[in-house]
């Protein structure tokens, strides 16, 4: 009689250990394809904004079609990604082909004193300064779901349960990574 109850009172705990790894994982797995979504938002916001810059510095630099056409692709391509990875490729273009259109704008001072050219990369640094909040939030949030996906005992169920790999994070990306280890500009006066 004592044997069958000790045997109940493990199996019981080991119930509640493994739903309590169950639903940690569902929390943590929730939480991060929120921040994902709220990525995705300021994505969009982004995408939003890049036609109108793009008109605006047209009308000052007819002969860079080169830079607007590969900002136009670019985005182009980061609309239409759709799984993480594929989104991270895509925004990591579509930054780098922001920034050589930054650097066009610098040779036409005109385009520079434009109050609406100014104010779309107002409007435009602002996003960039809420996305990487959101990739800052959204790496939290994988990290702790995938540290949680290795830990014992959940490591033990968690391919059972249908979370069997790591969740990808938000980085720059290898060119952007380059970039970064790049001599930094001279300024010159």
């Amino acid at each position: 009689m004592i044997t069958l109850i000790v045997i109940g009172v493990i199996v019981v705990v080991l119930l509640f250990v493994v739903v309590g790894a169950y639903n940690k994982l569902v929390a943590l797995d929730q939480s991060a394809n929120q921040s994902f979504a709220d990525i995705d938002v300021q994505l969009k916001q982004r995408q939003d904004l890049i036609p109108n810059l793009v008109e605006t510095v047209k009308g000052y630099a007819t002969h860079e079609r080169g830079t607007l056409d590969a900002v136009t692709q670019a985005r182009a391509a980061a609309a239409g990604a759709t799984t993480v990875n594929d989104k991270v490729q895509a925004e990591n273009m579509l930054t780098g082909a922001l920034g050589r259109l930054f650097a066009v704008s610098e040779a036409y001072p005109d385009l520079k004193a434009n109050a609406n050219f100014q104010q779309l990369q107002m409007d435009l640094s602002d996003i960039e300064n809420k996305l990487a909040a959101a990739r800052r939030f959204f790496n939290n949030a994988v990290s702790e779901f995938n540290a949680v996906r290795r830990q014992f005992p959940t490591v033990l169920f968690a391919s059972m349960f249908g979370f069997g790999s790591d969740k990808p994070f938000f980085d720059v990306g290898e060119g952007e990574r380059a970039a970064l280890n790049a001599a930094p500009p001279t300024v010159k006066f």
